[in-house]
């Protein structure tokens, strides 16, 4: 059969802990080069539907597919596919931030020499605006900087797939929104696919093609971001309208 041209493929997907159903028959996929966005009230399984697609978390039934490559039956395989940032940007705070975004690249392994590796480290903060910031250690660089060096990490594996968990909370708004630009600028010039969890809904405005929306485990919307914007469910009207008293 014709390959689909979807990067992540998420079907029938339920996940427990315990006896506590968190998602229940999730069906969601990212389109190449597509920018999805996941929001959701607290608590609705967000960032549990994220480490499941990551592998992160064994998903308890369904099937998960990043890039063609099963993630509950090949999660090492498929991990090699993504790029992921974290909500913390999770840096080693010993190490400084050309060696942040150098450890990843020396782990995985490529059949790389050390020169190469170095060009590569230099491009993938090149990419994120931190070109001269190679030496500094994580503490002595901004909240905004050291989101993009957990960018600059993610992209110098030359994942098909990028997937950010709350990459702008806690950023004041004009940092939000330079983060919100080298989102997009990266699927434009490296041709990712992306997944994005968020509570901020300017920022998926600005971001999503699609935005898929949970609700106590249940994917209640998946469209547009104009037309989630306009949804006149309660739980996305609450969203909305939260974000509006924010930004006035």
């Amino acid at each position: 059969s014709a390959p689909t041209m979807s990067s992540v493929k998420v079907v029938d997907l339920t996940h427990r802990f315990g006896d506590r159903v968190v998602l229940k028959d999730i069906d969601l996929d990212v389109g190449d080069h597509e920018i999805v966005a996941v929001m959701g009230s607290s608590g609705a399984g967000k960032t549990t539907l994220l480490r499941c697609i990551s592998g992160l978390i064994r998903a308890s039934e369904g099937t998960i597919e990043v890039d063609g490559i099963s993630v509950l039956e090949l999660p090492e395989e498929a991990r090699c596919r993504m790029g992921m940032v974290f909500q913390s940007s999770a840096l080693f705070d010993f190490m400084t931030v050309g060696d942040n975004v150098r450890f990843g690249v020396e782990r995985r392994r490529f059949k790389l020499d050390s020169a190469q590796i170095d060009r590569k480290v230099v491009e993938a903060l090149e990419r994120v605006g931190l070109a001269d910031e190679a030496a500094k250690m994580p503490d002595e660089i901004s909240g905004g900087m050291r989101k993009r060096v957990g960018i600059a990490r993610a992209i110098v594996l030359e994942p098909a797939i990028m997937l950010y968990d709350e990459p702008t909370t806690g950023l004041d708004p004009i940092t939000t929104y330079a983060i919100d630009e080298l989102i997009v600028e990266i699927r434009n010039n490296l041709g990712t696919s992306s997944l994005l969890v968020s509570h901020d809904l300017a920022s998926v405005m600005r971001t999503a093609d699609r935005v898929a929306f949970l609700h106590d485990g249940d994917m209640i919307f998946l469209g547009k971001p104009n037309d989630f914007a306009k949804s006149k469910h309660p739980a996305i009207e609450e969203v909305v309208r939260k974000s509006q008293a924010l930004s006035l």
